[in-house]
């Protein structure tokens, strides 16, 4: 279906994108695989094409857009090119705001020239063994001593954990307060007792590095703080929605990618003579995908436009998130049946679509935990 969000701005930036990942990443994508992380020559490559915080002021290096149509661009393209593992999604649509809204000038200054780059990669680092959706339950904290906090605890599931230099992480300032002693602390590469464990050996997403992060009475200074102390779960929840959007708008792209070489392999596999595209069977799978693609195209512009407007709510995000992930899954797993036994050989793309894709109905929240926040909001 012809989209109608984007300008002729917007456009310029879909070819660079895609120009980016063709070049940078897509080669790339199986040795990358094998290795289980990127190249650090990849970041610093999005970083000259412009590819990384637009957002942030120019005086950093940016260029002062806030505008989440361009992140959407750098999904599909991502998508799109069959490029893999480099978190840039990570890097635009979930840390900006922890580093624009909630930073000082002092530390402005100090950080996001790097991110900007591509020399200064983050991680966010809330997830723990017994903490993942319910973040009120994290156990690792931070306590004052002079003009330092001493950090002390462990987070997993952290994309980008062994690649980070700069690593926000949530911790309990205050731990007889709940939720409401949770404060955002930055910590640097290169600190003393931080270490990062093993890369976890994920069923997908295999290029992208996802670590456990350990902290063992790390010195931070006292300016590393974040945001409010105390407020840490608030400015957490304030985020949530742009990154929920995000794997909305990525599990469409995945679905997408997997729909397009469905199709080219419908019509270049042939079975008892004649191309498989040919039988019933198949172009109704196909039919049905494609039905289901375009309502999740214009259910997920149409968040992205809420967005950009600025009256997105939590609810919407969580609902566009479940419903695009789940949906997206269905989409895929169709399109992976229609290669037979070849779908399920590595060295075919649909079959790294497939297993990349099926956490995203798990991180930034399970498809369970969106559902109970749309039913909450029903007044039941």
């Amino acid at each position: 279906m012809r989209r109608t969000i984007f300008t002729a701005e917007h456009d310029l930036f879909r070819e660079t994108a895609h120009a980016y990942f063709e070049r940078e990443c897509a080669p790339y994508a199986d040795e990358w695989e094998r290795a289980g992380q990127v190249s650090r020559d990849a970041w610093t490559a999005a970083g000259k094409a412009g590819l990384i915080g637009w957002e942030f002021p120019e005086e950093y290096g940016g260029q002062g857009v806030r505008d989440f149509r361009y992140n959407a661009i750098m999904a599909e393209e991502m998508a799109a090119t069959g490029s893999v593992g480099i978190g840039l999604g990570l890097q635009n649509d979930v840390i900006p705001p922890y580093l624009m809204n909630l930073t000082t000038d002092e530390q402005k200054a100090r950080w996001l020239p790097g991110v900007v780059r591509g020399e200064t990669i983050c991680a966010l680092a809330l997830s723990e063994p017994g903490a993942g959706s319910d973040l009120k339950s994290i156990r690792t904290t931070a306590r004052r001593d002079g003009d330092e906090w001493v950090v002390d605890g462990s987070k997993t599931f952290i994309t980008n954990g062994i690649l980070a230099d700069l690593v926000v992480v949530a911790c309990k300032t205050d731990p007889e307060a709940g939720h409401k002693g949770i404060s955002l602390i930055v910590v640097e590469r290169g600190a003393e007792g931080f270490e990062r464990g093993r890369k976890l050996d994920k069923v997908g997403m295999k290029a992208q590095d996802t670590a456990e992060l350990f902290f063992r009475g790390v010195r931070v200074p006292a300016e590393n703080l974040i945001g409010q102390e105390g407020r840490g779960f608030y400015h957490m929840m304030g985020n949530l929605p742009t990154e929920r959007l995000a794997i909305a708008v990525s599990s469409l792209a995945a679905a997408e990618r997997a729909f397009t070489i469905a199709l080219e392999y419908a019509g270049e596999r042939t079975a008892f003579g004649q191309p498989i595209g040919s039988f019933q069977a198949t172009r109704f799978a196909l039919a049905d995908a494609r039905a289901k693609l375009d309502a999740a195209r214009v259910y997920v512009d149409g968040c992205t436009m809420a967005l950009v407007e600025g009256h997105l709510t939590a609810e919407d995000a969580a609902a566009a998130k479940y419903w695009t992930s789940e949906t997206a899954w269905a989409v895929i797993d169709r399109c992976m049946q229609l290669f037979g036994g070849y779908g399920y050989v590595n060295e075919y793309e649909i079959a790294r679509i497939w297993r990349d894709n099926r956490v995203q109905r798990v991180f930034g929240g399970t498809s369970e935990i969106m559902q109970e926040i749309v039913g909450r909001s029903l007044g039941l």
